[in-house]
């Protein structure tokens, strides 16, 4: 009996007011029924769209001038070779003579093409002195951080309403987790240098530094509606926006 047919006759039972009796005689169809239903739901609810591996990609209608794909393209396994899957370098200190103190390297699918499609990266940092990791996001990953050198400082903040800030002092061998997409930092709070690795869940995890998308975007956020936003004077929005294209 098809499900059709079950639905037909249920109506007219409970038009005729044999219901009860037809549960009882008709139970265990139903239960199966309702059982491939379910399972059929579920297989729907399981099936999502794949996670973007980059800013955006929009969509074409001329195949034609499709260029770029959502990640990399692979290349045929018989042309791989072990320089695919090696980096060489995270041994070398980064450079942190900079405004913020610290320098981040990253090893990701464009440092090792073997990362493609695997869900990975890793990125070294080096802090000066009082040097800064200032707070951003990272799109597409979490990041696990574990310190080798120093005193760090970190944290995150949830997503509104809350807003809750978690903060964490680590030493070296301490480990702490950024969840993906929400607002983090690391400040190392010592006199002497600090180094830090990090895996991140995506082959490119994407960085987003909150003050310089916001201060420092190209073009410029009209002063208007960060005035509004940060709830400043114009003149100070318009100096950090100045701050930031200076630099």
């Amino acid at each position: 009996m098809s499900a059709m047919q079950s639905f037909s006759i249920f109506s007219k039972a409970i038009a005729n007011n044999r219901l009860s009796q037809y549960i009882i005689m008709k139970g265990t169809h139903f239960t199966v029924i309702a059982f491939t239903l379910l399972a059929f739901a579920c297989s729907l609810a399981s099936a999502f769209d794949p996670s973007p591996l980059q800013d955006f990609c929009a969509a074409i209608k001329d195949i034609k001038n499709g260029v770029f794909v959502n990640g990399k393209f692979c290349e045929d396994p018989k042309l791989a070779v072990a320089e695919d899957f090696f980096f060489s370098g995270l041994n070398k200190p980064g450079n942190t003579s900079n405004l913020v103190g610290s320098n981040v390297t990253t090893v990701n699918v464009d440092q090792i093409p073997g990362l493609n499609t695997l869900g990975i990266s890793l990125v070294r940092i080096d802090y000066a002195p009082y040097g800064l990791n200032p707070p951003r996001t990272h799109p597409r990953g979490t990041e696990i951080l574990v310190v080798i050198k120093g005193t760090l400082y970190v944290g995150f903040v949830t997503s509104n309403p809350d807003n809750r800030l978690f903060t964490k002092i680590l030493n070296p061998g301490d480990v702490f987790v950024f969840p993906i997409g929400l607002i983090h930092f690391q400040f190392n709070i010592g006199k002497t240098e600090a180094v830090a690795f990090a895996g991140l869940s995506s082959q490119n995890a994407g960085v987003i530094t909150i003050a310089n998308a916001v201060f420092g975007s190209n073009p410029p956020i009209n002063p208007d509606v960060l005035t509004k936003a940060f709830q400043l004077d114009k003149n100070v929005v318009q100096y950090l926006q100045s701050r930031f294209w200076s630099d």
